[in-house]
């Protein structure tokens, strides 16, 4: 018999121990606080892992998809092709170019985006595509790539949620012409707020730099050969990112099994796999469900966070002014309407796992 839970069982947190500590004094030790030497230790650190050329950190993963489009003279007047089924930055930073997020549907088995779907929504204004690794998967990037050079189009792969994910064994992120990572709180690793950029060319890595530093192509000087901003991060994000990158191996393995238990111990669910082409990290373990809201409610009683799918981006109420066909959609509604995620936390002991999924099987018994 699995015994109650007297501690709160989070849908996710961070896997943080005296490693972030330690290079977090190291910084502060230095006084060297702002982007510096451990912000290049850490991009050198992830274009190791992903096999990417180039890597730019960011401030957070919304402005390193901005900077990317912008980057490839995406603005007024184009349109950017972008899943319905995505956390909204994904849209927004496609708005903050002046160009308009056009969404299409997704697959109903992997929530990824397909060629299929977004060739319905290519027009002679359509100028990128941005395919998003969603929920620890991955987009078949062949597809979106015959697709991009058949239009003549940019690719930029949100992989926001992507770390250590591989496709044919190749990290995403590296497919396009310019990848993102994101190292946000919730992420599979964090650096509390950052984001990075991953591309294979110089001259993007090199305009994406000047992007973010003002417009300049190095610190400390004050001619500014373009119009720039101030999206860097700090060596102290950097600390945590470095501490958290060198435990991201165990991360990935606990992430994994606890999927693996989940797959064992649920009854009545349907649990959403990954393509044998895949090489997941589920950052979040989900599942499809009937009455997924009253789910949550009965989970949080028995003291178990959960959380629902993203809300699709044709319902959103600040799209409301947009106008879609009633079927365009409807595998991401149809996601929505039955998907949860369960905590998915590095951190979980067996035991919470155990605990969980009798919840779970419970409340659809019979």
């Amino acid at each position: 018999m699995v015994k109650n839970s007297s501690k709160f069982i989070p849908q996710i947190e961070p896997w943080f121990d005296d490693d972030e500590i330690k290079e977090l004094t190291e910084v502060m030790k230095s006084t060297f606080v702002t982007e510096s030497s451990k912000t290049q230790e850490l991009e050198a650190m992830i274009a190791k892992y992903t096999g990417s050329k180039y890597v730019v950190s960011y401030m957070n993963g919304t402005m390193a998809i901005f900077a990317a489009l912008k980057t490839l003279g995406i603005g007024a007047g184009d349109e950017v092709i972008v899943p319905d089924m995505t956390f909204i930055a994904t849209a927004n930073a496609v708005i903050l170019t002046g160009a308009k997020p056009v969404f299409c549907d997704i697959d109903p088995e992997t929530l990824q985006m397909t060629r299929e779907q977004a060739e319905k929504k290519i027009t002679s204004h359509t100028k990128a595509i941005i395919p998003v690794h969603l929920y620890g998967g991955a987009v078949q990037m062949d597809e979106i790539l015959e697709l991009a050079k058949k239009h003549n189009l940019h690719v930029v792969e949100d992989a926001a949620q992507g770390i250590g994910v591989k496709l044919n064994g190749r990290h995403v992120g590296t497919f396009g012409d310019v990848g993102i990572l994101s190292f946000y709180g919730n992420k599979t690793i964090t650096m509390g707020e950052g984001g990075m950029i991953l591309t294979a060319s110089k001259e993007l890595a090199e305009e994406c730099y000047a992007f973010k530093n003002h417009g300049r192509k190095i610190k400390g000087i004050f001619t500014h050969e373009k119009i720039g901003y101030n999206f860097s991060t700090t060596d102290l994000n950097a600390a945590i990112g470095i501490a958290q990158m060198r435990k991201l191996d165990k991360v990935i393995k606990r992430k994994k099994e606890i999927m693996d238990m989940y797959k064992k111990l649920l009854k009545n669910v349907y649990l959403y796999d990954y393509p044998k082409n895949v090489d997941c990290v589920p950052w979040f373990t989900s599942i499809k469900v009937e009455n997924p809201e009253k789910l949550a409610a009965f989970m949080k009683e028995n003291n178990i966070g959960m959380r629902r799918f993203f809300y699709p981006l044709h319902l959103q109420p600040c799209y409301k002014n947009e106008v879609f066909g009633a079927d365009e959609f409807r595998n991401s509604t149809d996601a929505y309407e039955h998907g949860i995620s369960l905590p998915s936390s590095a951190t979980l002991e067996d035991e919470q796992v155990e605990f969980v999924a009798s919840k779970i099987n419970d409340f659809y018994k019979g």
